[in-house]
C-alpha cells in the first residue's frame, strides 16, 4: 500500500492529499490516470537528497477526496495545480509529469501563469488522439460501469492496468495500482474520471506549445501502446529547444518497466549536483 500523504489542502469542495520532504530546490511530481503519487515515490524519494520533493494526489485519485459528482477533469486539475504552487510558495519549481499530469502541468503553465525552472514530460497526454476504446466505452456508459459487481470491476481494472506495462507486472505493483479504485467510492471514482476525460482540454493548449517558457525534456517508452512513441516525437518537435530521451523496452508504466533507465534520464536532466544512486531503491 502507498505511504500516507499527511498534509491536506481544501479547495472548491476537494480535499487534496500531499507531502513534501528533503532539502534543496523544489521538485514537484505529477501523476496521471489511473495512477497516483505512489507510482512516483520510489523515484522521488532518493531525489530528496538534492531537492525538496512534493508529491500529491489529484482530486478523484489516490488518497485525495473522491465524490460521485465531483469535477475532476483536466481543466479543474490544471487550475488546481497552479493554485497549489501558490499555496506551497513555489515561484518556479522543477516539474516532472506523467500521463494526464503532463496536460495538467501544461495547462497550469500556459493558461494559469505557473512558472517552472524546468519541465520533464514523461509519456504524457498532450496531443490528440489519446484515450483507448475502453475510455470511449466507459464515457458513454459510466453509470452502467459504476454498478458492475465488485469482482467484475476488479477483473476489468486489473486487465486495463496491466495493459499499460510492457513487462509483466509484479503482484505487489499491481496491488498498489489497483488499491485506490476498490470499494464503492473507488469504483465510482475510477469511472468518473474516465467519463470526464475529453480531448478538448489538450486541443485548447496544443497551438500554444511553442510558447512554453521553461527548459523542457521529453522522456518516452518506445513500447508505449497507450501513447505511442510517435506522440512523444511530435510533442518534442513542437516545443522550442526541447530535448528527448527514448527508453527501449518500456511501455506507458515506464516507472515500473524501466526504473533504472528512467532514473538515469531524470538524473541527467535535473540540475547537476552530487551524483545520486537513484537505483538503490530498486535493488
Amino acid at each position: 500500500m502507498p505511504r500516507s500523504l499527511p498534509e491536506r489542502v481544501e479547495w472548491r469542495g476537494h480535499s487534496i492529499a500531499w507531502q513534501s520532504f528533503g532539502a534543496g530546490p523544489a521538485l514537484v511530481f505529477l501523476h496521471g490516470t489511473p495512477w497516483s503519487s505512489a507510482l512516483w515515490r520510489p523515484i522521488a524519494e532518493p531525489l530528496a537528497d538534492r531537492f525538496t520533493v512534493f508529491l500529491w494526489d489529484m482530486p478523484g485519485y489516490g488518497q485525495s477526496s473522491k465524490g460521485s459528482d465531483a469535477r475532476v477533469d483536466l481543466g479543474v486539475q490544471g487550475e488546481l495545480f497552479a493554485h497549489l504552487l501558490e499555496i506551497w510558495g513555489l515561484d518556479a519549481p522543477h516539474v516532472v509529469a506523467h500521463d494526464f499530469g503532463g496536460a495538467v502541468a501544461l495547462r497550469a503553465h500556459l493558461l494559469h501563469g505557473a512558472r517552472y525552472d524546468s519541465l520533464c514530460l514523461v509519456d504524457v497526454v498532450a496531443l490528440r488522439p489519446w484515450g483507448s476504446p475502453f475510455f470511449t466505452l466507459v464515457r458513454d456508459n459510466a453509470d452502467v460501469f459504476t454498478q458492475l459487481p465488485t469482482a467484475v470491476h476488479r477483473g476489468a481494472l486489473e486487465a486495463y492496468i496491466a495493459g499499460a506495462a510492457h513487462q509483466r507486472l509484479r503482484p505487489d505493483d499491481l496491488d498498489m495500482l489497483v488499491a485506490p479504485w476498490l470499494g464503492d467510492d473507488g469504483q465510482a471514482a475510477f469511472y468518473l474520471q474516465i467519463a470526464q476525460a475529453d480531448e478538448r482540454f489538450t486541443d485548447e493548449i496544443e497551438p500554444m506549445y511553442h510558447q512554453i517558457r521553461a527548459p523542457t525534456h521529453v522522456i518516452w517508452g518506445t513500447d508505449d501502446t497507450w501513447l505511442p512513441i510517435d506522440a512523444g516525437r511530435r510533442l518534442h518537435a513542437l516545443i522550442p529547444g526541447a530535448t528527448m530521451t527514448e527508453i527501449p523496452d518500456a511501455g506507458h508504466l515506464i516507472q515500473i518497466d524501466a526504473p533504472a533507465a528512467l532514473a538515469t534520464a531524470l538524473t541527467r536532466w535535473l540540475p547537476s549536483g552530487p551524483e545520486l544512486d537513484l537505483l538503490s531503491a530498486w535493488r
